[in-house]
């Protein structure tokens, strides 16, 4: 198992440093984001977190998923790879 993860549903409001400290009751976060628009810089409502283990990733999928965060309950899965893209011109 990857230690990288999906977490979806997310609010609006929340940002990368919300992600890490809910993540970080699980294990060692390497990384937390929220992906937000290019343009408008508006928060997607998902981003992407990665643990330092497979273990500590697994255990937060277990802890997290379906918790009610900042009034929506979110969805924590494994990532899957980035499928490839054209090249934008």
């Amino acid at each position: 198992m990857s230690s990288k993860l999906y977490v979806g549903n997310l609010a609006y409001g929340i940002r990368d440093a919300d992600l890490q400290d809910n993540f970080s009751e699980f294990g060692t976060v390497v990384s937390a984001k929220v992906m937000s628009d290019r343009e408008t810089g508006q928060s997607k409502g998902f981003g992407f977190v990665e643990m330092s283990s497979a273990s500590e990733a697994q255990a937060a999928i277990s802890g997290l998923h379906g918790l009610s965060v900042s009034g929506r309950s979110i969805v924590v899965n494994e990532a899957r790879p980035q499928a490839p893209r054209a090249p934008r011109y």
